[in-house]
């Protein structure tokens, strides 16, 4: 990272239901790096900008249509397997979304 730059904390499910600070604690190495490089963590909440979803909705489609972006999903198959998918998704064990697909 960059002298004061910024990280934006989004998607930390993982963190949700444990009993830790927000934003969740960093080892001591690398709490040290970010104070002497004046690295902000900052987080981000998409619902605090309703006025904006149509235009990011658009723009984001557009990326994805061109290839510019790409999405990332962890797909588990069958309902019978939905717990252990949400399971996996609260400790941290997908990627992107995760999504139970019925077979």
């Amino acid at each position: 990272m960059n002298r004061n730059s910024y990280v934006i904390l989004c998607g930390q499910i993982a963190k949700y239901n444990e009993d830790v600070p927000y934003p969740p604690p960093l080892p001591n190495e690398i709490e040290q790096l970010v104070a002497d490089h004046n690295i902000t963590r900052e987080r981000f909440l998409v619902l605090n900008y309703p006025e904006q979803f149509e235009g990011a909705v658009n723009q984001l489609a557009l990326w994805y249509f061109s290839g510019k972006i790409k999405v990332r999903e962890t797909i588990i198959e069958g309902l019978e397997n939905a717990g252990k998918a949400f399971v996996s998704m609260m400790n941290g064990g997908n990627i992107g979304k995760q999504l139970v697909k019925a077979l």
